[in-house]
């Protein structure tokens, strides 16, 4: 991931990372699942 992404980039990493697994269990992919949920909040508004 570069340094200096931007939030669509975060989203879809984030977003790559939740369909291919790549999380340590079940409370990693919470926290996957609720930094993508704000980042959408964000730039939403």
């Amino acid at each position: 991931m570069k340094e200096n992404a931007t939030a669509l980039e975060l989203i879809e990493e984030l977003k790559k990372r939740l369909s291919e697994g790549q999380y340590k269990d079940s409370v990693h992919k919470i926290k996957l699942m609720t930094a993508r949920d704000m980042i959408l909040e964000m730039i939403s508004k």
